[in-house]
């Protein structure tokens, strides 16, 4: 009678079972820790700003809008039919694409979905779920400035 539940001894054919797998876990995680490493974006710190220049109002056209970095972060000022300048955050609520502006259809357009916002800023059509934050302007001697709103 054999009992099939008695532990029997490690042979060296089990260590170098150990030995291999060890090796190949080891031979995977060199390959992949890099390859995951390169496709995951650094991350970047915050960078505090309180008032970009923009340029002279009159070097911007009516009907026309401008990217801008604001920091980290782009923004969007358009200039409207009637002279206005407003400034909002150029990226899109719905998944953070970049937005511009669409002077034939006198909208902010996002080209990842066809996400539609008017010229307030308000989210008219398409998946956007929540309309674009908006910066102050305020126009200083033909310069134009743009701050965040407190």
């Amino acid at each position: 009678m054999s009992n099939s539940k008695v532990s029997q001894p490690q042979t060296k054919r089990d260590f170098l079972k150990y030995i291999l797998g060890g090796g190949l876990f080891a031979w995977f995680a060199s390959i992949t820790y890099p390859i995951l490493s390169y496709l995951k974006p650094p991350k970047q710190r915050e960078v505090e700003v309180k008032s970009v220049k923009v340029g002279k109002l009159s070097d911007m056209e009516k009907e026309s809008g401008q990217l801008i970095r604001f920091g980290n972060k782009p923004v969007i000022v358009v200039r409207t039919a009637s002279g206005d300048v407003h400034a909002f955050n150029a990226t899109c609520t719905h998944l953070d694409c970049t937005v511009q502006y669409k002077k034939e259809f006198g909208v902010i357009w996002c080209a990842c979905h066809n996400g539609k916002y008017d010229l307030n800023g308000r989210n008219i059509s398409g998946p956007p779920p929540k309309p674009l934050e908006e910066y102050r302007v305020v126009i200083k001697n033909e310069e134009i400035f743009v701050s965040k709103k407190v």
